[in-house]
């Protein structure tokens, strides 16, 4: 499954190849093929699959009842780099369909993708205090700015990563550079 998310993350789709993923995988191409019918099945398992590590070990670990905003994302933040870090290929692999137009989506998929963003905009966004927030501001775009903000920090923090042994690292000095930075948001947008 590495493979395939590596090939299909790499290279999209069209130009992913069975036999660079039977070569890299290590395994014949009967026994792909034995599994899974073509290369779209092998693809749309792949999806759903994604789909479901994203629910079961991200979504549902996030505690909705925190109210204050960047609290519950430094939270979602951390679930999600902790689950990067167990699924690297597969975390790439679904940045790459979530991001296509909805035309270019299996039609069975297309519900079930879209049900995901739903839900996870949902556990971000609902049941939150916006009494914490200055007045004087506009709070969907202080989260659009919160958001950007920390999404930019976990992208350079990958880029950190890259090439590490990650099981012998020790991420204590990362979060505790990003929570400096949480505080910094918090005397910036909140009362």
């Amino acid at each position: 499954m590495d493979a395939a998310f590596r090939e299909f993350a790499e290279k999209g789709y069209d130009q992913a190849s069975t036999n660079a993923i039977v070569k890299d995988a290590g395994i014949g191409k009967g026994m792909l093929f034995y599994y899974f019918k073509n290369k779209k099945a092998l693809y749309e398992y792949l999806m759903e699959y994604s789909l479901d590590v994203i629910t079961r070990e991200y979504f549902q670990r996030i505690d909705t009842t925190e109210k204050d905003f960047i609290e519950r994302f430094k939270q979602a933040s951390q679930i999600k780099m902790e689950t990067y870090l167990e699924h690297p290929a597969l975390f790439r692999f679904t940045g790459t369909f979530l991001v296509l137009h909805e035309d270019d989506l299996p039609e069975k998929l297309k519900e079930r993708v879209e049900k995901v963003q739903k839900k996870g905009y949902s556990i971000i966004y609902d049941n939150i205090d916006y009494s914490l927030f200055r007045q004087d501001i506009d709070v969907e775009k202080a989260f659009n700015l919160i958001r950007w903000s920390i999404d930019g920090y976990q992208n350079e923090l990958k880029q950190r990563l890259q090439g590490q042994n990650l099981a012998t690292m020790n991420f204590d000095p990362m979060w505790e550079e990003f929570h400096e930075y949480l505080e910094v948001l918090k005397k910036t947008f909140y009362s």
